[in-house]
């Protein structure tokens, strides 16, 4: 088995809440506090939605997690608390389920942007590198 040339060994100066998503005990929010406004994209784990606050009238995004492992949604979700408050990285504002059926949402900030599939065809090979250099920051 090869090594890492490079953060071969990252986790092990980092506290195992860290890195030990499985352990994770998720804090659900309430959903009613979001609605969905429209559909802005989809992948293969999950629709995602723009939406809005209702306490607050702010807009937001909603993820909206298609039945996978619970697994999955623990390290997503370690992920995106471990990357919070980086460079160029959105914000996960909250994690909320539904009550009934138990599907799990990812509540975003809202980002104004240009949908990928119009940007992507128009950039450059420097545009690519200069966006990949931006989100390792």
């Amino acid at each position: 088995m090869s090594k890492a040339r490079v953060y071969a060994d990252v986790n092990v100066i980092r506290p195992k809440e860290y890195w030990d998503y499985e352990s994770l005990a998720v804090q659900w929010g309430n959903q009613d506090d979001y609605e969905v406004v429209r559909k802005v994209g989809r992948g293969k784990y999950s629709e995602v939605f723009e939406g809005i606050n209702v306490n607050t009238n702010e807009k937001c995004v909603i993820k909206i997690l298609k039945p996978v492992k619970k697994k999955k949604i623990k390290r997503e979700i370690k992920i995106l608390q471990n990357l919070c408050g980086g460079t160029n990285v959105v914000k996960l504002f909250d994690v909320v389920r539904d009550q009934h059926s138990k599907t799990p949402s990812l509540i975003f900030e809202y980002v104004n942007s240009t949908d990928f599939k119009v940007l992507y065809p128009t950039l450059t090979d420097y545009d690519i590198c200069y966006y990949i250099y931006e989100l390792l920051k």
